[in-house]
């Protein structure tokens, strides 16, 4: 289904200022950071605390904030970084490869523009729920895709994306401001993106297990 928000002439436009392999140089610079975060503590928050989005530094004039916060990674174990990295860019390569590098960037930057808003709204805001936003957007347009979860136990993305809503739901209601107003405009920015799409899987789904109802009940008669 074809749910785009940009037309052919602004696409064209823009073509010239779109980053190949986005999420390639995102996961890579988390990467960096998580791994001086690691091995040389002290530089490492101090790195961190550069890069983070937060209205003070912006008013005190640090505008780079506002590019460098995608490159704050998860504050989680080695190892569940490294699946998350990898889950980012596998995911991010296939929407570039399926929308083309023009929209997969404005949908990462209008995702970003969405956190610099709360960040404005609330005082502080992070890449978080910006990037798990790229579960929703995978898994409107493969919800059959399966991924191996740990490399191990195959999950299809439709199933991925019902807990990446759990995710969001309890952060909603445990998180604080800051996380309540950046869920809610990254969701903005996924029906902006997507609304189409989700509508289209969401009827498919339903008649799927409407279908599949109908059957079971008919062959316990």
């Amino acid at each position: 289904m074809n749910n785009n928000p940009i037309n052919y002439n602004l696409e064209r436009k823009l073509r010239r200022y779109a980053i190949s392999d986005l999420m390639k140089y995102i996961t890579i610079g988390q990467g960096i950071v998580y791994i001086l975060l690691y091995i040389w503590p002290s530089l490492g928050r101090m790195v961190y605390s550069m890069i983070t989005l937060s209205r003070g530094a912006l008013l005190r004039g640090q505008i780079w904030r506002l590019i460098t916060f995608v490159f704050a990674p998860p504050s989680a174990s080695p190892i569940f970084v490294l699946f998350v990295l990898y889950f980012y860019y596998m995911i991010g390569s296939s929407l570039e490869r399926r929308w083309g590098k023009v929209k997969f960037n404005l949908y990462y930057g209008v995702g970003m523009v969405c956190a610099w808003l709360a960040c404005l709204i609330t005082g502080y805001a992070t890449n978080t729920y910006l990037n798990l936003s790229l579960f929703f957007a995978f898994a409107a347009m493969f919800p059959n895709e399966e991924v191996y979860l740990f490399g191990i136990l195959p999950i299809k993305m439709k199933y991925l994306a019902l807990v990446d809503v759990l995710i969001y739901a309890q952060q909603f209601i445990v998180g604080g401001s800051s996380a309540r107003v950046t869920i809610i405009l990254c969701l903005l920015n996924v029906i902006l993106f997507l609304g189409g799409d989700l509508m289209h899987t969401i009827r498919r789904e339903s008649q799927y297990w409407k279908t599949r109802y109908n059957f079971r009940k008919t062959m316990r008669r």
